[in-house]
């Protein structure tokens, strides 16, 4: 799909590489609908938009479309507890079971709330995974669980149980959920959207997502992963699948599916409220003062689990619930933290350079960290700067 021509939105001068980046996404590597947008020290530097809003539709997307974005909202929610421990309100040092009484027991009387964002908890996945209609029970199920190694020694991604567990601590503390406390404290606020259980007034934002293949012409790196990754994702038994299969059957276009709250994997976003938000995070932004001071901003990426994950079978780094710069999930720089999406999605800030960056697609390709699309971008941005 060429759309020369036809993508929308605005570059600063400087930084059309970015444009030439986005325009040959959809020209050499399968993209549908897509949004990328870069702040830099809270200035808006690119803003684009093109193709269709609906995966499998015609109808163009407009420059406010939506859609889900997956694990990247992991990082949009980690910035909660940090928030609430700069506030003096939480204290990333403390056991879980301080917060949350249920939590300490069956090994897990140990496990700190740094745990949790550091996704060194050993809950990655749920015993009995639940379908959509009956997340309410994810919290007990956890709190009733056996961690599968010590909390503390090892770390995992945790897929779908992060949400859950980032959820629950911030209701404890807060007597709110974790979409009211973002929606109340910092979307609206900011005037961004971006949601972690879309209201019904919102409901006809995003548009239709789903699976897309690359072109077979595609330059995108087709590598051959690693036996190991492939046999962990065959298995229906092994850690990798059970943590990506622990919610059950999500229909991810179901207004129903959009409107829970899941913290790990179902925020909706454009691609211009991503990249503001964590721009927002690092400086000031329309008049706003930083979300994050300097120390707690040290805090999202300081390494706290480096080296062989559990779950994804490759080397991973994560701060304090944001992923950290590697071969595995490349960003801008050693000093950007951020998170990305399974199939595409990605967003993150870098604060040496001042960029802050949300991309968002519909059309989903196979891979959880390092998508060549937003890579592609990610590229374009550092040869711009």
């Amino acid at each position: 799909m060429d759309v020369q021509g036809s993508v929308q939105g605005t570059v600063a001068p400087g930084y059309e590489p970015v444009r030439d980046a986005f325009t040959g996404n959809f020209a050499k590597r399968g993209e549908r609908g897509a949004a990328v947008t870069v702040y830099r020290h809270g200035e808006r530097v690119v803003d684009l938009w093109a193709g269709t809003r609906d995966v499998d539709g015609t109808a163009p997307w407009e420059r406010d479309t939506a859609q889900i974005v997956h694990s990247a909202t992991k990082g949009v929610a980690a910035a909660i507890p940090l928030l609430l421990h700069q506030r003096g309100e939480l204290d990333l040092d403390a056991p879980v079971g301080t917060y949350w009484p249920e939590y300490k027991a069956y090994g897990k009387e140990h496990t700190l709330v740094r745990h949790l964002l550091s996704h060194r908890a050993g809950l990655p996945a749920l015993d009995h995974p639940l379908p959509a209609h009956a997340l309410d029970a994810a919290p007990d199920a956890l709190a009733a669980q056996t961690p599968a190694w010590e909390p503390g020694t090892a770390h995992g991604y945790h897929a779908h149980t992060y949400g859950w567990l980032l959820g629950e601590l911030v209701r404890r503390v807060t007597g709110r959920t974790l979409g009211r406390w973002l929606d109340e404290e910092v979307a609206r606020p900011l005037g961004l959207d971006l949601w972690v259980g879309l209201p019904p007034a919102e409901a006809h934002r995003p548009g239709r997502t789903g699976p897309v293949e690359p072109p077979a012409s595609s330059s995108s790196l087709r590598l051959r992963p690693k036996r190991a990754v492939s046999d962990a994702y065959a298995n229906p038994a092994s850690l990798t699948r059970r943590a990506f299969g622990s919610l059950l059957n999500p229909d991810e276009n179901a207004p129903a599916y959009r409107a829970t709250e899941l913290p790990a994997s179902g925020g909706i976003a454009t691609a211009r409220s991503l990249a503001a938000f964590y721009a927002a995070l690092i400086g000031p932004l329309s008049g706003h003062p930083p979300l994050l001071t300097p120390a707690t901003i040290d805090l999202a990426r300081a390494e706290e689990s480096a080296g062989p994950d559990r779950v994804l079978i490759v080397n991973t780094r994560f701060g304090l619930g944001y992923m950290l710069h590697s071969p595995a999930s490349p960003l801008l720089s050693p000093s950007s933290f951020g998170h990305p999406g399974r199939g595409g999605p990605l967003a993150f800030a870098d604060p040496e350079s001042g960029i802050a960056f949300g991309y968002v697609t519909n059309g989903f390709q196979k891979g959880v960290t390092a998508d060549p699309r937003a890579q592609a971008l990610v590229r374009a941005v550092r040869a711009a700067l």
